[in-house]
C-alpha cells in the first residue's frame, strides 16, 4: 500500500525583510537534450501515488512485435534499458502481474522519454 504524501504549509510566517537580493546568471546552463536516456514508465493512481508493483513486469510491443520485457520495482517504476530515449517510433506497454493476470494496456506516443500509467 502507498504511503500519503504530506503537503506543504501554505503560511510560513516570516519577519518579510528582504536579506539580501539574489543576482540571476547571465546564462542558464539548459540541456536540450532528454533527461532520462532509456525509456521510463511509472504506474500511478488517480491523486498520483505510485502503487506498489512488487511482483509485476512490463511488456513492450511495437506492433505486434515483442520488443523488451522489464520488472516493476516496488515503487511504482520500470526502465527499459534497450530502448533510447527519445522515442522514434509508438509503443504499446502492458503491465501483468508474475502470476500472468494482464492489468493494463497502454500507448506510449513516439518522442517521449518517461511515461505514466495512470489508475
Amino acid at each position: 500500500m502507498a504511503s500519503s504524501r504530506v503537503k506543504p504549509t501554505l503560511y510560513v510566517p516570516s519577519s518579510g525583510k528582504v536579506i539580501r537580493k539574489a543576482s540571476r546568471p547571465t546564462s542558464l546552463n539548459q540541456s536540450s537534450g532528454p533527461i532520462f536516456n532509456r525509456l521510463t514508465v511509472v504506474w500511478v493512481q488517480q491523486n498520483g501515488v505510485p502503487f506498489n508493483t512488487t511482483g509485476f513486469f512490463a511488456r513492450l510491443f511495437r506492433g505486434n512485435q515483442l520488443v523488451s520485457t522489464a520488472t516493476f520495482d516496488r515503487f511504482g517504476v520500470v526502465r527499459f534499458n534497450n530502448i533510447g530515449t527519445l522515442t522514434n517510433a509508438a509503443f504499446t506497454i502492458q503491465a501483468i502481474r508474475n502470476d500472468g493476470v494482464l492489468f493494463r494496456t497502454r500507448r506510449i506516443p513516439a518522442g517521449v522519454e518517461t511515461f505514466a500509467i495512470i489508475g
